[in-house]
């Protein structure tokens, strides 16, 4: 299920830089996939005319075991102000992953849509970050600046890569379209049980 599932995300994820990870003493490795938890990272670009334009951001991605059925898990390792995700953990409250999943929304639809309209159009009355959307009802410009601000201090490149690194140190971005059959590493393999 595990190997179908990365041979998917391979096809359909092949714009997005994406990191597969294994066990905690080999961090990222392009090697090994995980076969119980179907789980990578994608580096995602803040949307275009908004003020987490020129943001990148590392967004973990773990699929259920009955995805599509269910709905993936989504986070943001590094930091964003944003009324609708939380700052710390990265937890993303949006209706259409959290309660209105269905099977015919796949990873193009969050990354590509549900994503980037949920920062072009935060809505500030169901906030996980009730500073994020207090300033942004009472002071949208103030909103803007300081969203710029975590921008240029959380979601670079080199902040991205880094993101989650206090607890792997050796990781790897690598696209998930850059496996080919010439390759002499084996796409699949076992996780040990942790």
């Amino acid at each position: 299920m595990a190997l179908a599932n990365i041979s998917w995300c391979r096809m359909l994820m092949s714009d997005y830089e994406c990191m597969i990870p294994t066990t905690r003493s080999s961090a990222y490795d392009r090697s090994t996939y995980t076969t119980d938890r179907q789980e990578f990272y994608v580096r995602f670009k803040g949307p275009e005319e908004t003020p987490f334009q020129g943001g990148i951001w590392k967004v973990h991605v773990e699929l259920p075991d009955q995805y599509p059925y269910k709905s993936p898990s989504i986070g943001f390792v590094n930091r964003i102000f944003h009324p609708n995700i939380d700052e710390l953990s990265g937890s993303v409250c949006l209706d259409v992953i959290n309660q209105t999943w269905s099977p015919m929304f796949d990873m193009i639809n969050i990354f590509e849509v549900f994503l980037p309209q949920l920062l072009r159009y935060p809505n500030p009355t169901d906030p996980l970050n009730g500073e994020a959307a207090a300033l942004l009802m009472r002071e949208p410009k103030s909103y803007d600046a300081k969203v710029k601000e975590y921008v240029s201090r959380y979601a670079s490149k080199e902040a991205a890569d880094d993101a989650g690194a206090e607890s792997d140190s050796d990781s790897e971005m690598s696209s998930v379209g850059s496996f080919g059959d010439d390759d002499d590493q084996e796409p699949a393999g076992q996780m040990e049980e942790v």
